[in-house]
C-alpha cells in the first residue's frame, strides 16, 4: 500500500503558559513556568497543593454557550478550544463536498474526572437525582472529537484513542497513519486533559508520584535533576490539523512542517514504572527512525517524555543514550514539562506542537529547573552524546529533523519525527 505524505498545516493549544500556541511558545522559549497554587479546591488534606492550571478561561470566548458548557467537562471544553485556534489557524473550508474526508483523532488520558467525582459524590449521599443525565456524554473520552466533528460538520474517521500519557500523540500518529493510507485529506488529531481536580490530586499523591514542593511550586519540575521529587500534574489541550501534502499545496496552505516517523512500543513490564534501561522507549525511537527511513544522527533535537520521575528520567535518557551510542553526533534534549507540568493524555500533543515550532524557528526549549544532572546520568558512558539543555533556551542553524516522546502507565510507549519545510 502506498503511502501518501502528510505534513501539519494548523495549531492549536491550551497551556499553562498560554491560552494560544504563540504565547506557550513564547513562554516556554523563556523559561518561564505555569506552575502554581491551587485555588479551586480546598486542598489543606493534600500532600500536594499546586498544579499547572489554565488560567483566565472562559468558555463564551469559544463560542460555547452557557447551556452546552454544563454538558461538557472542562476537558471537553478545553479541546475545543484548541482545536477552534487549529482549524482558524490552518485556514481550511469545510464544505458537503469535501466534509467526509475530514476528520478528528482526540484522546484523554483520563476524561472527565471532574463531573465524575461531582456525580459520584451526589449518588454516594443517596442523592441519585442530583446524577446529571448529560453524566456520560459530558464525561467520556471521545466527545472532545464529537464536539469538533458536529460543530464543524467533519463526516470523515472520528476516534478517540485513551492510552495514559501517551494519548495525544498516539492521536496524532494515527490520523497522519488515516491520511497517508488515504482514509481522510484532513485530521484535526492531539489530546486534552483537566485531571487537577481533589480526586486527581488525591490519587496521584497516593502513588507517590507528585512532587511534594509546596513552598515553591514554579521550582517543582525538575526533570534530570538530583533533587526532583516527582512530577507535576497539568491541564491543557493541543490540537494539530494534519494534512495530504499535495491537498495542503493545492490550496496553496502555509506548512509547519512534515510528519514522516511514528513508532510505537510496549514495556510488557509494570503498570506505572518503566523498566530500568528503557527498552521500550529504545524500540518506539528505534520503529519511528525506521518509519522516517533516517538514523539518529538525522534528529537535531528530542522533546523528551521527561516527567521529572526518579525511574523514569534515567530510563528515557538511557535509552536515548543507547540510539546514540554508535552516532558521532551529539543529540540536543530538554522537557518542556519542566514549565507546563505533566499534561497526561494532553502532553503528547503539546509537546509535539513545541517540537513543531523549534523547526520552524530553530529555537530549542529549555529544561528549567535543571541544576545538577542526577548522578546516575553522568556515570553513563554516553553522557557526552547528550546535551540536556538547561535553564537557558537555545539557538540552531540548520535543524531539519526533530522527535517527541511521550510514554504511558501500562507501559505504552510513541515517538513521532518531524521534518522541517524549506
Amino acid at each position: 500500500m502506498s503511502k501518501r505524505r502528510v505534513v501539519v498545516t494548523g495549531l492549536g493549544m491550551l497551556s499553562p503558559v498560554g491560552n494560544t500556541v504563540e504565547s506557550s511558545w513564547n513562554a516556554v522559549c523563556v523559561g518561564r513556568s505555569g506552575i502554581s497554587l491551587i485555588t479551586h479546591f480546598d486542598t489543606t488534606h493534600h500532600a500536594t497543593k499546586f498544579a499547572g492550571l489554565i488560567k483566565n478561561f472562559n468558555y463564551s470566548d469559544y463560542n460555547i454557550s452557557h447551556k452546552d458548557a454544563r454538558k461538557m467537562d472542562l476537558f471537553i471544553q478545553y479541546g475545543i478550544a484548541a482545536g477552534q485556534e487549529a482549524i482558524k489557524d490552518a485556514n481550511f473550508k469545510i464544505t458537503n463536498h469535501n466534509a467526509h474526508r475530514i476528520g478528528a483523532a482526540i484522546g484523554s488520558g483520563i476524561g472527565g474526572l471532574f463531573l465524575i467525582q461531582e456525580n459520584c459524590s451526589a449518588l454516594f449521599t443517596n442523592n441519585i437525582r442530583k446524577v446529571s443525565p448529560f453524566f456520560v456524554p459530558s464525561t467520556i473520552i471521545n466527545m472532545v472529537a464529537g464536539h469538533l466533528s458536529i460543530r464543524y460538520g467533519l463526516k470523515g474517521p472520528t476516534i478517540a484513542i485513551s492510552t495514559a500519557c501517551t494519548s495525544g500523540l498516539h492521536n496524532i500518529g494515527h490520523a497522519a497513519r488515516m491520511i497517508a493510507y488515504g482514509d481522510a485529506d484532513i485530521m484535526l488529531a492531539g489530546g486534552a486533559e483537566k485531571a487537577s481536580t481533589s480526586l486527581g490530586i488525591a490519587g496521584f499523591g497516593s502513588l507517590k508520584a507528585l512532587s511534594k514542593r509546596n513552598e515553591s511550586p514554579e521550582l517543582a519540575c525538575r526533570p534530570w535533576d538530583q533533587e526532583r521529587d516527582g512530577f507535576v500534574l497539568g491541564d491543557g489541550a493541543g490540537i494539530i490539523v494534519l494534512e495530504e501534502y499535495e491537498h495542503a499545496i493545492s490550496r496553496s496552505a502555509k506548512i509547519y512542517a512534515e510528519f514522516v516517523g511514528f513508532g510505537m512500543s510496549s514495556d510488557a513490564y509494570h503498570i506505572t514504572s518503566p523498566p530500568e534501561h528503557g527498552d521500550g522507549a529504545k524500540l518506539a525511537m528505534k520503529n519511528a527512525l525506521r518509519d522516517a527511513g533516517i538514523n539518529a544522527d538525522k534528529i537535531g533535537y528530542i522533546n523528551a517524555h521527561g516527567t521529572s520521575t526518579q525511574v523514569g528520567d534515567i530510563a528515557e535518557a538511557r535509552a536515548i543514550a543507547s540510539i546514540y551510542e554508535q552516532c558521532d553526533k551529539t543529540v540536543i534534549i530538554s522537557s518542556t514539562k519542566s514549565m507546563t507540568g505533566h499534561l497526561l493524555g494532553a502532553s503528547g500533543a503539546i509537546e509535539a506542537i513545541f517540537t513543531i515550532l523549534s523547526l520552524r524557528d530553530q529555537h530549542i526549549p529549555p529544561t528549567i529547573n535543571l541544576k545538577n544532572l542526577d548522578q546516575k546520568l553522568l556515570n553513563l558512558k554516553q553522557i557526552k552524546k547528550l546535551n540536556f539543555i538547561q535553564n537557558q533556551s537555545y539557538k540552531v542553524k540548520n535543524m531539519e529533523y526533530a522527535l517527541c516522546n511521550s510514554f504511558g502507565f501500562g507501559g505504552t510507549n510513541g515517538s513521532i519525527i518531524f521534518r522541517k519545510i524549506t
